[in-house]
């Protein structure tokens, strides 16, 4: 079995994945990981008591204005599932259509019921829920975006890895 593991400053946050609900999600992060397209994205919306998200390409720039608009050039397919959006669950962001999900995901820090059945889960935290809790208490940027954390938690490396091995 693999998992993923997400470098940051504040410590690692290790992923298994629901290959058998979510083949294709589950999938196309991977893909991601091994090409190396997280390392150096941020986790860009941080908001306490809801989600913290990544995996926008556009975070490795130096404009702000366009984090959370970026994706892999392509679009994966809804793959909705019964599993709840519950503390530590992995599940994938998408914009309006139901189909639009690409590289943006997100780690529910609770129970958030309204995602239920609407966004695709692939995934919960295995291990490192702590740093995900750091990373949701950090201060936010009050004069851009109450979303971004000071400073900004960088994704250093995203990798797949077998599960035996962490």
């Amino acid at each position: 079995m693999e998992v993923a593991v997400i470098e940051t400053d504040l410590g690692n946050i290790i992923v298994e994945f629901y290959p058998d609900i979510a083949p294709l999600h589950v999938a196309n992060f991977k893909k991601l990981a091994k090409a190396g397209f997280y390392d150096g994205t941020t986790f860009h919306r941080v908001l306490p008591g809801f989600v913290i998200q990544g995996g926008c390409p556009n975070t490795k720039n130096s404009n702000p204005n366009d984090d959370g608009m970026g994706g892999p050039g392509y679009k994966v397919k809804a793959e909705f599932n019964e599993h709840l959006h519950e503390k530590g669950i992995l599940s994938m962001a998408r914009s309006g259509d139901p189909n639009s999900a690409g590289s943006q995901f997100f780690i529910c820090l609770g129970r958030v019921q309204h995602l239920d059945n609407k966004y695709t889960v692939f995934g919960n935290v295995l291990k490192g829920i702590e740093t995900v809790d750091k990373i949701a208490a950090m201060r936010r940027d009050p004069s851009k975006s109450h979303d971004r954390t000071l400073p900004a938690v960088v994704m250093k490396k995203v990798y797949v890895a077998k599960k035996s091995d962490i």
